[in-house]
């Protein structure tokens, strides 16, 4: 036997009382924090995080600490010695605390004293979290809110820009009704300020005003002054304005809308961030042309935001373009040229155009992007097909897709089929037919079949699909394949009746072991309606007879009862019996109603009928042969349409209209505008505003904007098309041209310019912003035979006739100069500043000059403005033509 060890007597152990206390803070931390050796909150033994916070690498999770009784009145005691406390980090640390414990819902609002007191402090870090904490109890305890008034108010006008409009937010968070008397002015005066984040915070600060007291907002007359901030020169305060006023008007369809509005957002939307161009671009579909030339130059204005990465910046244009299209296209009816391109042909040059970026970013997203891109892709290949039909391996599966991206590609693979495309699909949709995926697998059946059903993989395609269908009815494991085979070649049989002499031999073994309703319904089907030219017909619906009580789907025992009637008069001695068979159990069948009834009306039409050949005309007819290449329930062109009216919404994603998810109170209405367009025929168009206008001000720090409700003379409008249009990219250039303006009559020995003029980069600036960009002189596009090979070949040219260089450089599509001369003081001593832009493809030069000084008199201004222009094209002649 073993010996037991003795068990141990811990009677005889005493417990450590020192490890019963809590620890004490060492000399050097009671010495000075906290104050009277007050125990830390949060420090050991507070304990770890609670359920559902948040934790990670970059975070502290010790702020996010379960509370222990007397904490909030620690952190008062720490707050009463804010203001003596020299380390800015222990007063962040102190902050930090407090708005973890208002995080994780913990009461603080007894700290809001202390917390105005910590106001007062230059730390801006500080200041937003004693901000955030203000707004949070704010509705609350109004009571407490009003305490903080005056402090905010007075930091509005605070000489940090970044405290201005941190105070603002958080004096417009408040959302107070008896607030509103402190903030009207604090806004209005943002409106106005110097800095461009105290603007962008006024014009959110007008919209949480809004939703405040709608009265008071009318009152304020805000609603103008956003319309007149559209001009304003910084793109993030217009992109701003744009949502807020689209908010405000929602009621009315969004913002108001008109030429002058949209073509000076037009002109400034590459000086807008990503989300700005998308505020932009949303714009576009609601505003109609003025005509059928300002379309086309609204399409080519907005080309290059083809070329950006932005996928969302992308599907906007895209809608943009097809709005357009849809806006100025010829419609039946027209009383236009029988040259002008129909929407139909306009959409379809859209699509060419848009395919190569839409294919690009569909093989570079990730993979939510790219579920919703093959989406647009879809609809878009419905609305023009056969385009994308080249690009059709971009479209084959990948093996690290995921599921939901391979289903969408099997199904769009099937819209590609072309007799010359068709055979490297059928043969890819082959190989995804055994797939892991059983929805993989029946997809790509379906696909099979459908380019078969269409006809549209040329001479001999539907034959060969439908082999490889019979092939797929043998795949005894892979049930569903075998079934998805059997109701394709069901309908592909109705739709070509010529191929049941290759889909026959395998139906009556196919009916045993097709297990699937849907499958097995399907070959049924089949036996009973071509049962005539298939011998073993008979029997093997006789053997499915047999077992009818064991079968539990209602619509394969509707397709036995109606093929067996439809056999009957086929082959009659064969099927007399099981006829009566079939009869007897589908009238006691109670099961289903549509079964029952049926049979009855088979029984009594074959009972009573005087003549057999009446009721074999009635049973036996030819009506399941189909006239067209789809089925009924598959024409959803009414859908279609509709979804491409909300084209680069949710709806294209679900596939179905917004409101049947979205409540029709909260559904935001499309109005277009304005009413008065399209103008006239005979109406001049109104020419777009160059983007060279504002350029300037990126590169040298301005701030002046152009205002497009003052037509600029010097710009022509282009003639009008004479039979193709051209779409940026799709053909000759000179289609869409603006025209530059005739010279001036004057001798050019009028103008005469200095030879020596010094002017340096910061006196430039003074003087390109000191003139309004309504003064400047804009010559578009100017057609070159070649362009330059380099920056120092057009500064040389020019620098022979006393226009000199004050900077110039190359980019990827462009050669941009900035250029200036003076005249000679006995003819005034003003100065001209000019920005040229040099277009690598296609070869063009864009002008844009800005008169500064001299003569004052705008004819005879715009005289030498005309003369220097002519100067220009010498110095450049040969380059232009």
């Amino acid at each position: 036997t073993k010996k037991r060890k003795p068990t141990k007597d811990i009677s005889r152990y005493t417990v450590r009382s020192d490890l019963c206390r809590p620890a004490k803070a060492s000399s050097k931390m009671a010495a000075s924090y906290p104050p009277n050796n007050m125990p830390t909150p949060g420090g050991p033994g507070a304990g770890g995080p609670p359920g559902g916070a948040p934790s990670g690498p970059g975070r502290d999770d010790s702020y996010f600490t379960e509370s222990r009784k007397g904490e909030v009145n620690e952190l008062r005691q720490l707050l009463r010695t804010f203001g003596t406390e020299k380390d800015k980090q222990r007063k962040r640390e102190i902050m930090k605390k407090v708005i973890a414990y208002m995080t994780l819902g913990i009461d603080v609002s007894r700290l809001f004293t202390e917390m105005m007191l910590a106001i007062e402090t230059r730390d801006l870090v500080i200041k937003k979290m004693v901000y955030l904490f203000l707004c949070n109890y704010a509705e609350t305890h109004p009571d407490l809110a009003q305490m903080c008034t005056n402090t905010l108010v007075k930091d509005s006008g605070n000489e940090d820009p970044m405290v201005r409009g941190l105070a603002l937010r958080a004096l417009c968070s408040l959302r107070l009704p008896q607030m509103i008397e402190y903030t009207s002015e604090p806004l209005r005066r943002s409106l106005q300020d110097g800095h461009a984040y105290v603007r962008k915070t006024g014009v959110m600060g007008i919209l949480k005003m809004y939703h405040l007291n709608t009265e008071e907002f009318d009152k304020a007359a805000f609603n103008d002054i956003l319309y007149d901030m559209l001009r304003d020169p910084d793109s993030s305060v217009v992109t701003n304005c744009i949502l807020v006023l689209n908010e405000i008007m929602a009621d009315s369809g969004g913002m108001a809308l008109n030429r002058p509005v949209m073509l000076h957002l037009l002109n400034r939307i590459h000086e807008f961030s990503e989300f700005g161009i998308l505020s932009v671009l949303d714009l576009v579909p609601r505003y109609i042309p003025a005509n059928d030339e300002e379309g086309f130059q609204i399409m080519n204005l907005l080309d290059p935001v083809l070329r950006t990465a932005n996928a969302g910046a992308v599907v906007a244009t895209i809608r943009a373009f097809l709005s357009i299209a849809d806006a100025i296209g010829k419609r039946p009816g027209d009383e236009r040229d029988n040259d002008s391109p129909s929407v139909d042909d306009l959409k379809r040059q859209v699509c060419v155009r848009i395919k190569a970026p839409l294919v690009t970013l569909v093989a570079s997203g990730s993979n939510e992007l790219t579920y919703v891109l093959l989406k647009y892709a879809d609809q878009l290949i419905d609305l023009c097909p056969g385009i994308f039909d080249d690009e059709y391996r971009q479209f084959y599966v990948r093996y690290s897709d995921p599921t939901h991206i391979k289903h969408s590609k099997v199904r769009i693979l099937a819209k590609l089929a072309n007799p010359d495309t068709a055979p490297d699909i059928v043969a890819e949709l082959g190989e995804l037919v055994a797939d892991v995926d059983d929805t993989m697998g029946r997809l790509a059946v379906r696909s099979m079949g459908a380019i078969a059903l269409h006809d549209s993989g040329g001479k001999g395609a539907v034959e060969s699909i439908a082999r490889r269908l019979v092939e797929m009815l043998d795949l005894q494991g892979i049930p569903h394949v075998s079934s998805e085979a059997a109701t394709a070649l069901a309908g592909l049989v109705r739709c070509h009746p010529s191929i049941i002499t290759v889909v026959s031999a395998p139906l009556p073994r196919a009916v045993r072991y097709i297990t699937e309703p849907m499958g097995k319904a399907s070959v049924i089907f089949l036996l009973g309606e071509y049962g005539e030219s298939i011998p073993e017909a008979p029997y093997a619906l006789e053997r499915v007879i047999d077992t009818y009580d064991n079968i539990t789907d209602d619509g394969v025992k509707t397709a036995l009862l109606s093929a067996t009637v439809k056999l009957f008069f086929q082959r009659p001695p064969e099927v007399q019996e099981m006829l009566g068979k079939i009869m007897k159990k589908a009238t006691e069948d109670v099961s289903s109603q549509d079964l029952h009834d049926r049979a009855l009306f088979y029984y009594r039409l074959l009972r009573s009928s005087p003549d057999p050949n009446l009721t074999k005309t009635i049973i036996a007819s030819n009506s399941m042969t189909m006239s067209t290449d789809q089925f009924a329930e598959e024409d959803d062109s009414e859908l279609r349409a509709a979804l491409m009216d909300e084209f680069n919404t949710l709806c294209t994603v679900y596939r179905c209209k917004a409101e049947n998810f979205i409540e029709a109170e909260n559904i935001v209405k499309f109005v277009k505008m304005p009413k008065d367009h399209p103008l006239p025929r005979e109406a001049a168009a109104a020419p777009v505003p160059d983007l060279g206008v504002n350029t300037i001000t990126d590169q040298l720090g301005g701030s002046s904007i152009a205002d497009p409700s003052v037509p600029d003379p010097t710009v022509a409008a282009p003639p009008p098309p004479s039979g193709e249009v051209d779409l940026l990219g799709f053909g000759d250039d000179a289609l869409t041209q603006i025209s530059p303006p005739a010279p001036s009559a004057h001798s050019l020995q009028s103008l005469s310019l200095k030879s020596d003029v010094s002017l340096s980069g910061e006196e430039y600036q003074g003087k390109w912003g000191a003139v309004p960009d309504t003064e400047a002189v804009v010559i578009s596009a100017l057609p070159m035979r070649s362009g330059p090979a380099s920056t120092d070949v057009v500064e040389g040219a020019l620098g022979t006739f006393n226009v000199f260089t004050m900077a110039s450089g190359e980019l990827p599509t462009e050669f941009k100069f900035f250029l200036y001369t003076q005249e000679e003081d006995a003819f005034g001593g003003g100065y001209f500043l000019i920005q040229a832009v040099v277009m690598k493809a296609p070869p063009s030069l864009t002008l844009t000059i800005k008169p500064c000084g001299g003569d004052l008199d705008p004819t005879k201004q715009k005289e030498k403005v005309d003369q220097l222009i002519e100067l220009i094209k010498s110095a450049l002649g040969e380059y232009l033509p």
